[in-house]
C-alpha cells in the first residue's frame, strides 16, 4: 500500500530511469525490508568492491545497461554468482538470491574460520571461503542465466532450439521456378533477409538484381542443404533469366560457394523430429471449463497439430463440445490436479463408450513455490489481465489461496456471486502484478465496474475497501532476453476464439509483456500477451505445421461483432 504511493510520488524522469532495470523497479523496497527475514551474516560489515559504472552488458531486448552493481535495481548473489532483480533477493542486504545460498555462504565461512584457527592463521573478521568472482565470471553466469531463459523459450516453438546457427548469407538448394523445363530443376539460392521460419532468397547468380527474390519456409521439403542434388543426382539447373552470363557454371559454383554455410546434413530430420508431440488422440486430461472459468473437468485429446490441442469435453456426445489451446498452456493439467490444489473440478456423468485407450500425462509447467512463510493472502488486492478481455489489465482481487502456489482471483465490479467466474492463475504468472504496475509502466488500469471516483487511485480504493495490496516481493520479476521489437510480425491465438491463428503485430513491449493487434482489426480486439506464450508463433508456423492461418481481415469482416466465447492466458 504505502510502497505504491511512494512509487507515485516519484516524479516521472526518475522512474522510467529506474524502470530500465526491470518489471518493478519503479517501486521502492526499503518498506518491506522490516518484513525481511534477517540471517547471522547481515550484521557483519563487508567493503563491496565497486564495479565500474561504464562496463555495458547485454540485459533484455537488444537494450544496454550498466553491469548491475547490487545497489541500483539487480543484484548478484554472493554464493552463486546468479544475477537478478535486488527487490527479489533474500535478507536485507540483498546478498543471496535464496534462503540455501545464504546458509550455505555462512556455513562455509564457518569452515574455514575453524580451518584457519588450526593452521594457526589469525582470525579474520570474515572469512571468505567463496572469493568474490572476478568481473568476467559473473558476466559469464550472468549470460549464461539469459541464455538458459532464451532456449526455455525457443523450446517451445518447433525447430527453437535448431534455428540458432540459420543466417541471412546461407546457401540452400531449391526448386528453380525461372525455368522453361517441364521436370522439376533445382538451382542454389542465397538467404537475403529473414522472417521467422521464412527466408527471401536470391537465385545465385542475380547478384544484386532482386527481380526474381521470393519468399520460401526453410522447413518444407523442397528446400535442402547443398549438395543434396549432387548426393541424390538431381538435375541443378541455372534460371533462364541469367543463363547466358557464363559459359562454366560448374566453375561459377565452385568459385561462389567455397567458404559459405549450408544447412546441416541432418536439417530435414531435424524438423521431422520436432513435429513429434507427446500428445496423442484419446489422451485425457483436465482442462479449465469454458463455461464456468472457476473450474476443470476432464476432456479427450481428439487432434494434435503443431502442438496445438483439440479437446473435447468428456461428456459431450457429438464431438462438438471442444477447446483448442496449446499443449504447453496453463489451461490443461494432469488428471487429479484439481483434487490436488483444492480447485474446482465438474464430475463426468458416467463412462460412455468413448471412454477406451486412454492415456494419463502428466503436464507440469510451472516451478516451485514456497507457501509456508510469506505468500499471498485472501482478500489481498493486485492487477491482472482479465480473461474475458484480454485487451485490458482490471483491478482484481485474491479470492482464494489454493495449494502449489495456485491463486484464484476475481475481477473487481465483475464477479458473480457464487464466484462462478473466478479464474486460477499462478502465483508466479506474469499475467499477474504488483499494485501500481499500470500507472508505473503507463498503461491504462480498468477500474471496477461501477467504481464511480475517476481518476481511479489506488490509495483510495484500499483504504475505502478496507484492503491491502500484495507485496511487490511475491510477484514474477524475471524478464527474459525475449527479442521481441515494436512492429515485428507474427502468427497469433485468437484467444477470444482460441481456435484461430491469425496474421498479428507487436504493437506495444512493456519489459516481458507484449501488446498483439491482429491485423484489418480494431484495436479493441488487442490482447496482452507474455513473451513466452506458448500462442505466439514466427511467422510460417502454420505452414509448417498445416494449421490453417487466418489472412488480415477486411474492413466489411472486421466491423462484424467479434463473438467471445472464452479466453484465458
Amino acid at each position: 500500500f504505502w510502497v505504491f504511493m511512494k512509487a507515485e510520488r516519484t516524479p516521472r524522469s526518475e522512474r522510467k530511469r529506474r524502470d530500465s532495470f526491470g518489471m518493478f523497479d519503479g517501486y521502492d523496497s526499503c518498506s518491506e525490508e522490516s518484513t525481511s527475514s534477517s540471517s547471522s551474516e547481515d550484521s557483519e560489515d563487508e567493503v563491496v568492491p565497486s564495479i565500474p559504472a561504464s562496463l555495458p552488458i547485454i540485459k533484455n531486448n537488444g537494450q544496454v545497461y550498466t553491469y548491475p552493481d547490487g545497489k541500483a535495481g539487480m543484484a548478484t548473489c554472493e554464493m552463486c554468482g546468479m544475477v537478478g532483480v535486488r527487490d527479489a533477493f533474500y535478507s536485507k542486504t540483498k546478498r543471496f538470491c535464496s534462503v540455501s545460498c545464504s546458509r550455505s555462504y555462512s556455513s562455509n565461512s564457518k569452515k574455514a574460520s575453524i580451518l584457519a584457527r588450526l593452521q594457526g592463521k589469525p582470525p579474520t573478521k570474515k572469512a571468505k571461503v567463496l572469493q568474490k568472482q572476478p568481473l568476467m565470471a559473473k558476466l559469464a553466469a550472468y549470460a549464461q542465466y539469459q541464455a538458459s531463459q532464451q532456449n526455455q523459450a525457443k523450446s517451445k516453438v518447433p525447430m527453437g532450439t535448431c534455428w540458432g546457427d540459420i543466417e541471412e548469407g546461407m546457401r540452400v538448394e531449391v526448386l528453380n521456378s525461372d525455368t522453361n523445363l517441364s521436370t522439376k530443376v533445382y538451382w542454389i539460392a542465397g538467404i537475403i533477409k529473414l522472417a521467422g521460419f521464412k527466408a527471401l532468397l536470391r537465385y545465385e547468380g542475380f547478384d544484386n538484381d532482386s527481380s526474381k527474390d521470393f519468399w520460401c519456409n526453410l522447413c518444407v521439403p523442397e528446400v535442402h542443404p547443398v549438395g543434396w542434388c549432387a548426393s541424390s543426382g538431381k538435375p541443378l539447373v541455372p534460371p533462364k533469366t541469367i543463363q547466358h552470363k557464363y559459359s562454366n557454371w560448374k566453375a561459377f559454383l565452385v568459385k561462389r560457394l567455397t567458404g559459405v554455410k549450408t544447412l546441416p546434413p541432418d536439417f530435414a530430420a531435424k524438423v521431422h523430429e520436432n513435429m513429434q508431440f507427446p500428445f496423442k488422440k484419446l489422451m485425457r486430461v483436465e482442462v479449465v471449463d469454458k463455461n464456468h472459468l472457476c473450474r476443470t473437468r476432464v476432456a479427450l485429446v481428439e487432434q494434435v497439430i503443431g502442438g496445438r490441442l483439440r479437446l473435447v469435453y468428456e461428456e459431450s456426445q457429438d464431438g462438438s463440445d471442444d477447446f483448442w489451446c496449446h499443449m504447453f498452456s496453463p489451461l490443461i493439467h494432469n488428471i487429479g490436479w484439481s483434487r490436488s490444489i483444492g480447485h474446482r473440478f465438474k464430475r463426468s456423468g458416467g463412462f460412455g463408450t468413448r471412454k477406451t485407450g486412454y492415456v494419463l500425462l502428466e503436464v507440469g509447467k510451472v516451478r516451485d513455490v514456497d507457501q509456508s512463510g510469506d505468500w499471498f493472502k485472501d482478500g489481498m488486492k493486485l492487477e491482472a489481465i482479465d480473461p474475458l478481455n484480454l485487451s485490458a489489465i482490471c483491478v482484481a482481487t485474491v479470492r482464494k489461496v489454493l495449494a502449489d502456489g495456485y491463486l484464484m482471483i476475481g475481477i473487481d465490479g465483475s464477479e458473480a456471486v457464487d464466484g462462478s467466474d473466478w479464474f486460477c492463475y499462478h502465483g508466479t504468472s506474469p499475467s499477474i502484478f504488483p499494485v501500481g504496475f499500470c500507472e508505473i509502466n503507463s498503461i491504462e488500469l480498468t477500474p471496477p465496474r461501477g467504481y464511480t471516483k475517476l481518476p481511479f487511485k489506488w490509495f483510495d480504493y484500499l483504504r475505502e475497501t478496507g484492503s491491502i495490496a500484495a507485496p511487490v516481493r511475491l510477484f514474477n520479476k524475471d524478464v527474459p532476453n525475449h527479442g521481441f521489437r515494436q512492429g515485428m510480425k507474427l502468427e497469433a491465438v485468437d484467444l477470444m476464439e482460441p481456435r484461430l491463428v491469425c496474421v498479428a503485430t507487436v504493437t506495444r513491449i512493456v519489459h516481458r509483456l507484449l501488446r498483439i493487434h491482429f491485423d484489418g482489426w480494431e484495436d479493441e480486439y488487442d490482447q496482452w500477451v507474455d513473451c513466452e506464450s506458448p500462442d505466439l508463433y514466427p511467422v510460417g508456423w502454420c505452414q509448417l505445421t498445416g494449421y490453417q492461418l487466418q489472412p488480415p481481415a477486411t474492413q466489411s469482416e472486421s466491423t462484424h461483432t467479434h463473438t467471445i466465447k472464452f479466453s484465458f492466458l
